[in-house]
């Protein structure tokens, strides 16, 4: 199953300048999802990321895996119209830079789910090399879209 950026914002909440991710190339729900995220240069975090050589920030292709494994986990009709909060990070390695026109393979397998609670093993390789840009286990919670009463 593959979607693109229209069927990806039917799953998951995020948006511009948010999401992340460009398509979706493989999807088994509940299971696994492979995204690719294309870094044309114009991204906004490379204008000070840095001026002077411009690399992608390990922060946001940690959360360019959330947002795989985030599409991975409410793509289950039992999960539909709910969020994927970030619960944690654990054995993050952060392998090689990442530059304006690479390539981003985002890979992610959920290893441990358990009612709203669930872990993602997480692998972004740059497209072309094949070096591991980064890896790292995800937790995360599911919760309910809705705002609480009174905000």
């Amino acid at each position: 199953m593959t979607l693109n950026l229209e069927q990806i914002k039917e799953i998951i909440p995020h948006r511009d300048p948010f999401l992340l991710i460009d398509e979706v190339t493989e999807l088994e729900p509940g299971v696994r999802a492979t995204a690719l995220k294309h870094l044309t240069g114009e991204e906004y975090w490379f204008k000070g990321h840095f001026p002077q050589k411009p690399v992608q920030p390990g922060v946001l292709m940690l959360e360019m895996l959330a947002q795989t494994g985030a599409v991975c986990a409410l793509s289950l009709p039992e999960n539909r119209g709910r969020i994927a909060y970030f619960g944690g990070l654990d054995k993050v390695k952060f392998r090689n830079m990442v530059f304006p026109g690479d390539t981003l393979k985002l890979e992610v397998e959920i290893i441990r789910s358990r009612g709203s609670v669930g872990v993602g093993k997480g692998v972004a390789t740059i497209l072309g090399s094949g070096k591991k840009a980064v890896s790292a286990e995800l937790t995360f919670a599911l919760g309910e879209a809705e705002a609480p009463a009174g905000e």
